[in-house]
């Protein structure tokens, strides 16, 4: 059993992947650490955990954890996942891990001198409902895949919201951007080479609040927009030349909606409907990357992955501040 220590009792931590760790056949959770020891108290009871922490740096130094879980604000996660490395912990860290591509080099060196697991907590990639697309993809399905459009939208104007915050990381891009690049990315196995982008900023704010994207890759493009101050909106299609795949609850699985794909043939006479009941992939998430921790075969989302997902975001930045296309 993996022992993780939760570092901070931040909501998506309280509420999915805690629960998630709870659920593991192969994970516990040990600990909670917080600045407020009462908060950490609370939550460690609430999880039957036996530890809890008035602070980071202590629970990082005891013995009663080998992996950590960081759903602190995104401008933090470096630096704790970089300290919890050289703890000797694995770590799992929610996404984004970094808001630029190069302050992965690092988190990538104290993997390596350490010699731990660091995964950043994509849970999309360890979905069955995913791992459907891809096989779909895979096989032909859908003939040649020519265009992936998608949309990811929700309404937050709450200035005291951390995704609203640039100094905490906060931004549209960062939040929910890198989903609609890495569910394409992982589906597809194919990278960007160039993008287009209109970009657009809360005055207020100073953060990304909406983004139209047209990524080029070798075979076939991306289109997707994003915003943080628009209707609820979730959706991904895969439009090949013999079909179309659609995905009804891409992101927020379950809680959007029923998780499932649907394959149309090109007159859309026939379609599959290949549903999955709670797919759970906080959970699959947690024991993947227990599994890895103890040296096991498990499909992880790495940091070498991660750097890339985080190139198109910097390049879509960029490209939203000129005209044409920017090289990813």
């Amino acid at each position: 059993m993996l022992r993780f220590g939760i570092l901070s009792t931040a909501k998506i931590g309280r509420e999915l992947v805690a629960p998630a760790i709870a659920d593991a056949g192969n994970a516990v959770i040990s600990a909670v650490a917080s600045r407020d020891k009462e908060r950490a108290r609370a939550m460690a009871d609430r999880f039957g955990a036996g530890h809890a922490f008035g602070s980071y740096e202590e629970m990082l130094e005891s013995d009663v954890i080998d992996a950590v879980y960081i759903p602190l604000p995104t401008s933090q996660h470096v630096e704790w996942a970089i300290r919890a490395a050289d703890a000797g912990k694995h770590v799992l860290v929610e996404k984004p891990l970094a808001l630029k591509a190069d302050e992965i080099a690092p988190v990538i060196a104290a993997r390596d001198r350490n010699k731990v697991l660091i995964s950043e907590a994509f849970m999309v990639t360890y979905s069955p409902v995913w791992k459907k697309v891809r096989s779909l993809i895979a096989e032909g399905a859908i003939g040649d895949l020519v265009q992936v459009q998608g949309a990811f939208s929700y309404f937050n104007k709450d200035a005291e919201n951390m995704r609203n915050k640039p100094e905490l990381g906060g931004g549209g891009l960062p939040d929910i951007g890198v989903y609609p690049t890495v569910t394409t990315r992982f589906a597809t196995g194919q990278e960007p080479e160039q993008v287009q982008a209109t970009v657009r900023f809360d005055k207020a704010f100073g953060t990304d609040v909406y983004a139209s994207v047209r990524a080029a890759f070798k075979d076939f493009e991306l289109s997707f927009y994003i915003s943080t101050q628009l209707a609820n909106r979730q959706t991904m299609a895969f439009h090949g030349t013999k079909g179309l795949i659609d995905v009804t609850a891409p992101f927020n699985a379950n809680r959007w909606g029923e998780e499932s794909v649907l394959l149309s043939n090109q007159s859309h006479s026939e379609t599959q409907i290949f549903r999955f009941q709670d797919s759970r992939q906080y959970m699959l998430q947690v024991e993947a990357f227990a599994h890895a921790a103890a040296g096991e075969k498990a499909e992880i989302f790495t940091l070498e992955q991660s750097v890339k997902n985080q190139k198109l975001i910097d390049a879509i930045y960029r490209a939203g501040e000129k005209d044409g296309w920017q090289t990813v």
